[in-house]
């Protein structure tokens, strides 16, 4: 992890550097010493609960929220008073923000008129990236005519316009249902690949995240709590917080002694060169695999819950606190039934004492 880190830093087009916002004296700080790089063309995707710093981040990069200590750089250079229209980043919130007088073509083209492109470059620029984005031929669409959907892509178009170095994104299918959201987080990794776009987004959907991120940022009180990939991230979290924020509820004190742990549900395999002593473990649902009543720990179901491609299931053992388990549909035991638990060592995490 340290090894990707120093990897990123060294390749940086975006880099902070100890930045500190606070927008009250006495009051924690809004982002307290804040380092983070994103390197050219990655997608970085920040995660949090709200008041956790995340829009404040976006914000301080954008150059629409000042810091109070430590420096933003872009591509080396440092951006303290560069106004934001100088930053060379484009911006793209959830609500969209289209002009609702300008058509499709009018919205699109509306940064590179900014910055002074002449006519041919604005049209072959607007044609290219309705295609990208899947609006072919849409210049003379009225903005009140489009879908939420439609909107989303007219709002992306105009913000890649002016081939910004870092496109950042607030929340950018917020407003949009589940089903159209998870379609369009799939073309917007192709269009920024495509393109070869640097991307900072924040949003507080997980699974918009881990489609979309080549890494994770979790925060946690205006620090950075986690990051890596989304597989390390949701295989591996580091920290009981980053457990729960990602849903794992299986988290217990414990006491590691050689390859296994006491614990409330008695003794658990841990992972090879495990640290003797107390530790909280975190076991992920698909370690808790069930067996027989008269084999393992003791539980009874009282909670199934239909997932789409797996049933979820509430374990309450005869000791010790509840257990979330999940199974395959065909292997779902009833509410009320009385089953067994077994426990696999690589589900089982030792998070950060």
């Amino acid at each position: 992890m340290a090894e990707h880190a120093d990897t990123v830093a060294d390749k940086a087009l975006l880099r902070l550097e100890d930045v500190t916002v606070r927008f009250r004296d006495g009051q924690p700080p809004a982002l307290d010493a804040v380092d983070l790089s994103v390197a050219a063309q990655e997608i970085v995707c920040v995660l949090g609960p709200s008041g956790s710093g995340k829009s404040t981040l976006l914000r301080v990069v954008a150059g629409l929220q000042a810091a109070d200590a430590g420096r933003v750089f872009l591509e080396g250079r440092d951006q303290s008073g560069v106004p934001t229209h100088r930053r060379g980043v484009g911006l793209m919130f959830q609500d969209h923000q289209l002009f609702p007088q300008r058509d499709v073509g009018g919205n699109v083209a509306f940064g590179l008129r900014m910055h002074g492109a002449p006519r041919a470059v604005q049209d072959r620029t607007v044609t290219e990236l309705l295609d990208l984005v899947g609006l072919p031929g849409a210049q003379r669409r009225a903005v009140a005519a489009l879908s939420g959907g439609e909107q989303q892509r007219v709002a992306l178009a105009r913000a890649l316009a002016p081939r910004p170095r870092l496109l950042m994104l607030d929340e950018p299918l917020g407003q949009l249902d589940r089903g159209l959201r998870e379609r369009l987080v799939v073309e917007l990794r192709r269009v920024f690949g495509e393109l070869g776009t640097t991307v900072l987004a924040v949003t507080h959907d997980q699974g918009e995240a881990f489609a979309l991120a080549d890494r994770v940022v979790i925060m946690q009180e205006g620090r950075i709590a986690q990051s890596g990939t989304p597989l390390e991230v949701w295989q591996r979290p580091a920290t009981e917080f980053v457990a729960r924020f990602l849903g794992f509820d299986n988290v217990v004190t414990a006491t590691v002694r050689g390859e296994s742990a006491d614990t409330p549900w008695g003794k658990l395999p841990v992972p090879e060169g495990t640290p003797d002593g107390a530790c909280r473990l975190l076991v992920r649902p698909a370690g808790v695999r069930l067996t027989s009543a008269t084999q393992g720990l003791p539980c009874t179901v009282t909670a199934r819950t239909f997932r789409g491609t797996h049933v979820t299931l509430l374990l309450q053992p005869e000791d010790g606190p509840q257990l979330e388990a999940a199974c395959a549909l065909r292997d779902a035991p009833e509410d009320g039934a009385r089953v067994g638990v077994a426990f696999l060592a690589e589900e089982v995490v030792v998070l950060e004492r």
